[in-house]
């Protein structure tokens, strides 16, 4: 085994698995890095859903879309709608990627950040830093693609 490699757990009880450690393991330094980025990009989801939103009256963590006012000829009523709609797809697209962002920051929390929530499985330093807010390995994330 030598000082690279660990025993860890096997999937199957009558083998021995062998994890060695190396770039694809999630240090301390590269957890905080990449909880440093995702907060900045939080606070730029933020940022950009204030421009384009105002707050839901009744429901605080959710926004509207703004309906812009350019006046009352034909074609700024069309621009107004255009720009409305374009609104709406991007309000729909910054939530989406807000709620994975704060997914994935409740999981560094709760130390379950890098962990697959199919598997179990660590997912691996590689995929998380090309896709923080992965929840799942790749692995897992291609079955469910492919049924």
């Amino acid at each position: 085994m030598g000082s690279k490699g660990k025993v860890i757990e096997p999937a199957n009880k009558h083998m021995t698995a062998v994890k060695k450690q190396g770039d694809n393991d999630l240090d301390k330094k590269t957890l905080g890095e990449i909880k440093k980025d995702l907060l900045a990009r939080k606070k730029q989801i933020l940022d950009d859903l204030g421009d384009i939103t105002g707050k839901d009256a009744h429901d605080k963590d959710e926004h509207k879309a703004k309906f812009p006012e350019y006046g009352d000829k034909v074609d700024e009523n069309a621009q107004e709608i255009g720009e409305y709609s374009t609104n709406l797809a991007t309000e729909k697209v910054l939530e989406s990627t807000l709620r994975d962002i704060n997914n994935a920051l409740e999981r560094i929390e709760k130390g379950a950040y890098g962990i697959c929530k199919y598997c179990k499985k660590p997912i691996g330093k590689k995929r998380m830093l090309a896709r923080p807010v992965a929840s799942t390995c790749v692995e897992c994330k291609t079955k469910l693609q492919n049924s």
